[in-house]
């Protein structure tokens, strides 16, 4: 392969999430994984029920996910919502056999003791295939997972033992969703930031 191909190859690469998908994995070598990898891995680690996921997500998938993120946290400070980001904390139940990284996840409130699982889990789905994400949510019982998906916020909430899909948040009724998708368009984060403050302010108006 020629230098010029090599470099097309390469920026290819960096516009697609890459996954690699193990099968009959046990519990202790999920865990063992992650012992291994420790805190400072950009790969973001998946396990269900015996199916393992690594994924190391593309450029275009982590500014998706940041500008999603800056979004959420900016109206929980012009709502004076107690939110605390959590990044991507790795959420797991052995009873379950169900562990997961988000791309971006959020709890409601001030705790006094460490929660156990997010309120809020954020996926982007950029490039497709890989582990049912949402299944793992599931057995986790996180109460409300927001999908970022071609452009569209799909809003799931935990309904007893399954997830149905919301107009809007249970979390955060009084977020119209349609700002979210209309600032997620804008060319930079910063821009989109400035613009959806200033649309929360006029509102108040």
């Amino acid at each position: 392969m020629n230098t010029t191909a090599a470099i097309r190859s390469d920026n290819l690469l960096n516009h697609i999430d890459q996954r690699v998908q193990l099968h009959g994995i046990r519990w202790q070598d999920y865990e063992s994984l992650l012992a291994m990898r420790g805190e400072s891995s950009g790969t973001r680690v998946t396990y269900l029920d015996g199916e393992l996921e690594l994924m190391t997500p593309a450029i275009d998938h982590e500014t998706q996910k940041t500008m999603l993120g800056r979004l959420i946290e900016t109206y929980a400070e012009e709502r004076d919502i107690e939110l605390q980001g959590c990044g991507s904390w790795t959420v797991r139940k052995q009873a379950k056999a169900r562990g997961v990284e988000a791309d971006e996840c959020y709890v409601l409130g001030v705790w006094t003791e460490p929660p156990t699982i997010p309120d809020l889990a954020v996926e982007v789905i950029w490039t497709s295939g890989g582990i049912d994400k949402l299944e793992v949510y599931r057995g986790l019982g996180v109460p409300e997972v927001w999908f970022w998906k071609d452009g569209a916020l799909r809003i799931y909430v935990l309904e007893g033992e399954a997830y149905g899909l919301c107009q809007r948040s249970r979390l955060l009724p009084d977020l119209d969703p349609g700002l979210i998708v209309r600032f997620m368009a804008y060319p930079s984060q910063t821009q989109a930031v400035r613009g959806f403050r200033a649309a929360l302010k006029s509102s108040e108006d």
